[in-house]
C-alpha cells in the first residue's frame, strides 16, 4: 500500500467517519470538505441509495446476483449484507483495486451460509477481466445487477466510461440491472472540489446529469429516472435536499 498517495476508497472512508485511512487521505478529504462542505453528505447519500436500490432488486425484482464494481472499504450495510437480508441465497462479487479494500473484504465480508461472496482485484477500466473473474462465482447467463457507485468518475474520458458500461451490459442477459451514482458538476462548490482533487493527486471527473443519463441508453429506467441521489425513492416521510450527485437504476429490456 502506498501511504504517500491518497486513495479514493480511503478518502471516502474518512468522509463516512471510518478509521481505515492514512494522513494523506485525511488531508485531501479536508481540502475537499473546505471546497465543498456538502461532500460528506454526498458520501452518505450514495451509501443510502445503494441500500435502497439493492433492497428493491433483491426483493421485488428477484435478483440474486450482484456485481459491485468499485466496492470501497467495508462499512455498515455492504451489498451482500443488504441483498442477503432479503434473499439469503444471493451471490455478490466485489471489485476493487485498492489493496486495503481487498484485505478488509476477505476478512470482514462473510456471506450467509446459503449465498456466496467473492472478490476481484481489478481496475474499472478492465471490464473483460472483471467479467472473467466474476464468472467463477456468478452465472452470467442469469440476470445480474451491476452496481457502480462513485466509480465512473475515476474514468477521465466520458466516452470510455460509456464504453465500459456498454461492455459490461453486453455480457449479461436481458432482465439484468444497472445501478449508477456519481458526482455531478451541478454547483460551483462541486466544480471547485473537482479542481482540488486533481491538484491533490487524485482526479475525479464530475459529469452532468445528462451524462449520467447517458449510461442508461437502451435501458428501461425505473421511476423516478435520473435524479439527485437523495431523491431516488427516499424513505416515507423524508423530504431530502438535492445534492451534487445523481443516480438511476435501469433494466436491460426483455426480448
Amino acid at each position: 500500500m502506498d501511504e504517500t498517495r491518497p486513495s479514493s476508497a480511503r478518502v471516502w472512508n474518512y468522509l463516512l467517519d471510518g478509521t481505515d485511512n492514512f494522513p494523506v487521505d485525511r488531508e485531501l478529504a479536508e481540502l475537499l470538505r473546505t471546497a465543498n462542505p456538502g461532500i460528506a453528505a454526498v458520501a452518505q447519500a450514495q451509501r443510502r441509495f445503494l441500500v435502497r436500490a439493492v433492497t428493491l432488486l433483491a426483493g421485488d425484482a428477484g435478483i440474486r446476483q450482484f456485481l459491485d464494481i468499485g466496492a470501497g472499504l467495508p462499512s455498515a450495510d455492504n451489498t451482500h449484507q443488504v441483498a442477503q437480508r432479503v434473499a439469503p441465497d444471493a451471490r455478490v462479487v466485489y471489485v476493487d483495486n485498492d489493496p486495503l479494500v481487498l484485505a478488509h473484504a476477505q476478512t470482514l465480508l462473510t456471506s450467509s451460509p446459503e449465498g456466496r461472496t467473492a472478490y476481484v482485484d481489478s481496475d474499472v477500466e478492465d471490464p473483460e477481466r472483471i467479467l472473467t473473474d466474476a464468472a467463477r462465482t456468478l452465472d452470467l447467463s442469469r440476470p445480474v445487477a451491476l452496481t457502480m457507485i462513485g466509480i465512473l468518475g475515476n474514468v477521465a474520458d466520458y466516452a470510455e466510461a460509456r464504453s465500459i458500461v456498454e461492455r459490461l451490459l453486453a455480457a449479461v442477459p436481458p432482465g439484468s440491472y444497472l445501478i449508477v451514482s456519481d458526482g455531478t458538476s451541478t454547483s460551483a462548490e462541486s466544480v471547485e472540489s473537482e479542481r482540488v482533487a486533481k491538484e491533490g493527486g487524485h482526479p475525479y471527473n464530475l459529469r452532468t446529469p445528462e451524462e449520467i443519463g447517458g449510461y442508461f441508453q437502451g435501458l428501461e429506467l425505473l421511476e423516478p429516472g435520473v435524479v439527485s441521489t437523495p431523491l431516488w425513492r427516499p424513505p416515507p416521510g423524508k423530504v431530502p435536499e438535492a445534492l451534487d450527485v445523481y443516480c438511476a437504476v435501469g433494466r436491460k429490456p426483455l426480448p
